[in-house]
């Protein structure tokens, strides 16, 4: 099936609901700096810390997902069929080739893409997708996570995924502070009552700036995540292996004791199927979709597809 690119990718939903998520979390930022001001801390370090983050998210976000999950770069001589098979795919897609292929020693099958862009884009797989997959069904995956490049929702995601992790640093900093007394040290006697009431306040709004933050990448992430599974399906034009991929790396997953799974913790929201499910997961907090969800779903593409 010959599929033109500019099929692929048009989802204007998609689209706002990236910029929408944008602004708020934009608000987030802001609303963040001006908690790191209000417990005292010096204008001048907090805008430095500021531009130093922007810049570090930048530059070096796919850098920390590759080193988190322990990811291998692999040259085209190293892993010949996974590289023919992307830059094939990536033509059909219409987009660059990914700027790094990379592979994760991890025997629970799954995939990710992460970067800032269509051209620095990294794709990596796990050893255990690359040994438990049949062609066809490896193709989709690879197909699914072109589409996240394409559709541009990765570069959202790695941005969104900042905060979430400096509120949660912060949460751990400001209960440190609290129990010894935050910025004003040992000067409880002598105005300590107002600097922990400060930093007791900080400490309740970061906390409450984490939840919004998951919440909102969360809910963007379960739709980005169907239309990928979307735009995959007309990438290959196989729904079909994707839903049976779906099914197969699902039911792997909850096969891997879950010691071994931390290890790629940190990329769990760019995954195609979440490592860490968790059996009493809120719906709300679920960065992916049910899979039976999504395999009914391409199962109707798949007709459509056949009846056209």
């Amino acid at each position: 099936m010959t599929l033109q690119s500019n099929n692929i990718g048009r989802d204007h939903i998609l689209t706002l609901r990236m910029v929408f998520t944008g602004f708020l979390l934009f608000l987030t930022y802001i609303a963040l700096f001006g908690i790191l001001l209000f417990t005292g801390l010096p204008f001048g370090f907090v805008l430095i810390m500021g531009i130093g983050m922007v810049f570090f998210q930048y530059f070096f976000s796919d850098w920390l997902v590759l080193k988190t999950t322990k990811a291998k770069i692999v040259s085209e001589s190293e892993a010949p069929k996974l590289h023919t098979m992307i830059n094939r795919l990536s033509a059909i897609a219409g987009i660059p080739k990914p700027h790094k292929i990379a592979i994760m020693d991890i025997e629970a099958p799954n995939a990710f893409a992460t970067g800032r862009n269509k051209k620095k884009a990294t794709v990596a797989v796990t050893t255990g997708l690359l040994n438990k997959l049949t062609d066809q069904e490896l193709e989709a995956v690879i197909g699914h996570e072109l589409a996240h490049i394409k559709n541009r929702d990765v570069a959202v995601m790695t941005w969104a995924s900042l905060i979430v992790v400096i509120a949660g640093y912060l949460m751990q900093m400001m209960f440190w502070m609290s129990l010894f007394g935050g910025f004003g040290g040992g000067n409880r006697r002598e105005g300590g009552g107002q600097v922990w009431l400060m930093i007791m306040i900080a400490y309740v709004s970061i906390i409450a700036i984490y939840f919004i933050s998951q919440i909102l990448t969360m809910t963007l992430s379960r739709y980005r995540e169907l239309a990928a599974d979307r735009d995959g399906a007309l990438i290959t034009g196989n729904p079909m292996a994707l839903a049976s991929a779906l099914q197969k790396i699902s039911g792997e997953i909850t096969k891997i004791p879950e010691r071994d799974l931390r290890q790629v913790e940190h990329a769990n929201a760019f995954f195609i199927i979440p490592a860490l499910q968790g059996k009493s997961m809120a719906k709300l907090l679920s960065s992916h979709p049910q899979t039976e969800e999504r395999v009914r779903r391409l199962r109707n593409i798949n007709k459509n597809m056949t009846s056209s």
